[in-house]
């Protein structure tokens, strides 16, 4: 602060500084809360509006092995100050993930294409709603794609909002991307968790053939809870045609999908998602705990212990998928270049169970 007669408070300091105007940063809106976007449309902070008087059931009181370490370190300032850099929107910090420290730290990020707003109202998932009304930043693929050379990336996910505001649900935008970061890393493989293009199995193909390694769309939840958990222009088989026709076209390229557990869902249940993501040709398969991000959302039915994780990563692997990374924390794109390394990603259930760490 200096001297005691340069405090901002001091009655006797020059007229010209005190008339300095303060710049006040908007207050951020609530989670519920309607809004206008720098781009200006209106979205829904947190993807849900607010439910009045609700259930606070799964916000608190969490078990231990849910408690992830909080956002820190030089890592984690790099990548974020890279992010910002860039006007790039991340699912990472948009959808709450818990693994934003870890991911960070560890110089990896999930990059979400074609803003921080999206089309659709999912109960689950935190992500901001609205209209963009076929807003897109045409820089993005460039942005992107300098961003994976500056973080040196060797695996990168680019992942999306659902944009059902463009004609071809952003699939052509969505390729430019892939291409991009190709042409300028060429050998960092990309993974593409992609939405459901309405099903229009064309705006798929795009995606696919535009160079990528894994491709990746999410059932999110079983058969039977798909509604109300996912919104109502999603599909549990819409998402398995379009899984299905991703490695007809192009069975080079590895697919992948990911389950919530906790939602209420059944082991027999869970066991059926299995089979229909095996049908579909799926080869990858993450699961992970339901944690309900606001008041707003679905409340958590259930928590998965560690060792039920465990159990129904050996279903995967007996059922034939090359690997399922299973875990209370895990999301679908969480440690996403170690897929095939056959360990469940580092993760070991029985430490996270006993307090001492979850990674080998």
């Amino acid at each position: 602060m200096g001297e005691r007669g340069d405090s901002p408070y001091n009655p006797h300091m020059s007229e010209s500084i005190r008339s300095i105007p303060v710049v006040v940063e908007p207050a951020r809106p609530r989670s519920g809360e309607k809004y206008v976007t720098p781009q200006g449309f209106t979205a829904i902070r947190d993807g849900q509006k607010s439910r009045g008087d609700v259930s606070r059931e799964g916000l608190a009181g969490k078990p231990p092995w849910l408690r992830a370490r909080a956002p820190h370190g030089a890592g984690f300032h790099a990548v974020r100050n890279i992010v910002r850099e860039h006007r790039l929107a991340t699912v990472c910090e948009e959808a709450k993930c818990p693994n934003i420290g870890e991911c960070w730290n560890a110089g990896t990020a999930t990059i979400m294409l074609m803003g921080a707003v999206c089309t659709r109202a999912c109960r689950f998932c935190a992500v901001d709603t609205g209209n963009p009304h076929g807003w897109l930043d045409p820089e993005e693929p460039q942005n992107v794609a300098r961003t994976v050379e500056l973080m040196k990336l060797k695996y990168v996910v680019l992942t999306s909002v659902n944009r059902d505001d463009l004609p071809d649900g952003g699939a052509a935008h969505y390729a430019a991307c892939i291409r991009a970061v190709k042409e300028r890393n060429p050998e960092t493989a990309v993974e593409a968790l992609t939405p459901d293009f309405q099903g229009v199995l064309k705006d798929v193909e795009t995606v696919v053939d535009s160079g990528l390694d894994v491709f990746a769309q999410n059932l999110e939840t079983v058969r039977r809870l798909t509604h109300p958990v996912r919104d109502p222009r999603a599909g549990y088989e819409q998402t398995l045609r379009v899984l299905e026709h991703a490695k007809r076209h192009r069975p080079d390229v590895l697919t992948k999908t990911s389950l919530m557990l906790g939602l209420g869902e059944t082991d027999e249940e869970i066991a059926e998602a299995m089979d229909d993501a095996r049908a579909a040709g799926v080869d990858i398969l993450t699961l992970g705990q339901y944690l309900r991000p606001t008041v707003n959302h679905l409340p958590v039915a259930r928590f998965v212990t560690p060792a039920e994780f465990d159990r129904y990563r050996e279903w995967a692997l007996e059922k034939g998928f090359l690997e399922c990374v299973s875990g209370p924390l895990v999301r679908s794109s969480y440690r996403a270049e170690q897929a095939l390394n056959r360990n469940n990603a580092g993760l070991d259930n029985r430490a996270l169970a006993s307090g001492s760490g979850g990674t080998r």
